[in-house]
């Protein structure tokens, strides 16, 4: 659990033109999993104990922090993050915080999962980051109040200890705990301001839930599938064609760069976990001079086992959700769509159930993972 690189100490004082000149940054090999926070998966900061200066709702807004250098409030300084006010000691005779003072934010996660590496990213905090901050992790079943997650019967475990960090940076840190967790309590101490939160992870689904649910979307991401490669990342990641719901603009689904030789592009998916397809559904939404002009799907069954085509090759209309019922049910553990010859999609949706083995292997990594 360390960060990968460390950034600490103040940023130069905003000296005008594109503020993110300075931003220190770094590529974090983590962040090719899902982040578990997205709010188009349901997360939400459910409470903080200070949020004086900035909403702590921000932590989770999509995108990089902006900032005003001229907009100012009845408070101070406007700020696109989380900021508490400066903590104060005892009297005069001790004006400082003692090393325990810090401040917390708790954030339920979208999809519960395992929570490979979290970056706290302190944009536009020059001056008024934290010192340090540390995370922690809890697994609490159902949908509990801000009260009861702090309450003394819920176990919280670390996932990034008490760690320095800088400002207007991305900071990053690397988590091997191999838990499911469905909420994270961030501390920042002593005090100061986060721009942004992001938990990266693999989702670990509710094998109840799916059971009750009979059919559903094998691949989606809120119930377990995630896209282990792609050919091209250019426009925008492969990841948003498994997101909930249609997409809601170009950039919300999955767009490469324009091809200039006779190959093709394609996303590989693990789905939840061994199932039978039924259904298929390809949405080009919003994608209209530019989605695939066709399209395949395949599936196989284990690591190793041959691609089976269940879907040849079709044409493709642009801004419109395909529909194809399957004549039998195909089983596997994995899928590839491949589209000809480049373009994009927005959402692939495969509708089946899990089979005998799947769910077995589901639930019995579920309860390894302590849900």
């Amino acid at each position: 659990m360390t960060a990968i690189p460390s950034f600490t100490g103040d940023a130069n004082p905003y000296g005008g033109g594109d503020p993110y000149a300075d931003y220190r940054t770094a590529d974090f090999p983590f962040t090719r999993y899902a982040d578990l926070a997205d709010r188009r998966l349901g997360a939400g900061v459910i409470a903080a104990n200070d949020e004086f200066f900035a909403q702590r709702e921000n932590l989770l807004v999509p995108g990089r922090a902006e900032f005003d250098p001229e907009h100012f409030g009845h408070k101070g300084k406007v700020m696109d993050g989380w900021e508490t006010r400066r903590r104060r000691g005892t009297g005069a005779e001790h004006p400082w915080p003692t090393a325990e003072d810090h401040d917390w934010a708790l954030v339920r996660l979208g999809a519960p999962g395992v929570v490979r590496g979290i970056v706290v990213d302190t944009a536009h905090f020059r001056g008024n980051y934290p010192q340090a901050v540390s995370v922690e992790g809890a697994s609490v079943p159902g949908s509990p109040s801000p009260q009861e997650l702090l309450g003394d019967d819920v176990k919280w475990t670390t996932l990034v200890p008490r760690t320095p960090v800088g400002g207007h940076a991305a900071n990053g840190f690397a988590v091997s705990v191999e838990q499911r967790f469905t909420h994270l309590r961030v501390n920042q101490h002593p005090d100061g301001g986060i721009a942004r939160l992001r938990v990266y992870g693999e989702v670990v689904p509710d094998p109840t839930w799916l059971a009750t649910l009979g059919t559903f979307d094998v691949v989606a991401l809120e119930n377990g599938g995630q896209v282990e490669d792609a050919s091209d990342l250019f426009y925008s990641p492969a990841t948003n064609t498994i997101q909930p719901g249609r997409s809601r603009k170009m950039d919300d689904g999955w767009e490469t760069r324009r091809r200039r030789d006779r190959g093709n592009d394609w996303i590989r998916y693990r789905l939840a976990a061994q199932s039978q397809i039924r259904a298929i559904e390809i949405d080009t939404a919003y994608l209209k001079g530019n989605s695939a002009g066709w399209a395949s799907v395949s599936v196989r069954d284990g690591e190793d086992g041959d691609w089976t085509e269940i879907l040849p090759r079709t044409r493709l209309q642009p801004d419109t959700d395909h529909r194809f019922v399957l004549p039998a049910p195909a089983v596997g553990t994995h899928a590839r769509v491949d589209i000809f010859p480049d373009g994009g999609i927005s959402r692939l949706r495969l509708h089946g159930s899990l089979t005998e083995d799947g769910a077995a292997r589901l639930k019995a990594r579920h309860q390894e993972l302590g849900g």
